[in-house]
């Protein structure tokens, strides 16, 4: 199995910054894209950044000049820097693995962690 461990949720004050942080462990050989959605009370869950094995990222309009998602390919972990946080951005906050390759053969799609609470008090 491969699995998906966030960390770095917490409570913050709103103007505050935070960071999470999210590890794939399993037998990997490479991970496509690696990204962080999120959901809010009685809310669908949404993208908020991912970044692909090249480098490329995609961010969600309302989080656009506020987040930064990065990555270290070598040891399959993905972060999510988070600044000028809003009491809008209050929600659970999941990692997300796409393609993750095990072998020429063996390939697992969307792979989630179990989250990880951000609050953000006004």
């Amino acid at each position: 199995q491969v699995q998906l461990l966030e960390s770095g949720g917490g409570l913050v004050q709103a103007g505050g910054s935070l960071r999470l942080s999210c590890a794939a462990s399993g037998r990997i050989f490479s991970i496509n894209a690696m990204g962080w959605y999120r959901q809010a009370p009685e809310k669908e869950r949404e993208l908020v950044a991912t970044i692909t094995s090249g480098g490329a990222t995609n961010y969600a309009d309302s989080v656009k000049g506020r987040f930064t998602i990065s990555r270290d390919n070598a040891k399959n972990t993905v972060s999510l820097q988070m600044t000028s946080l809003k009491p809008e951005d209050t929600a659970v906050y999941f990692c997300n693995a796409d393609r993750v390759r095990q072998n020429s053969a063996l390939v697992y799609s969307n792979v989630w962690g179990k989250g990880t609470l951000v609050t953000v008090s006004s």
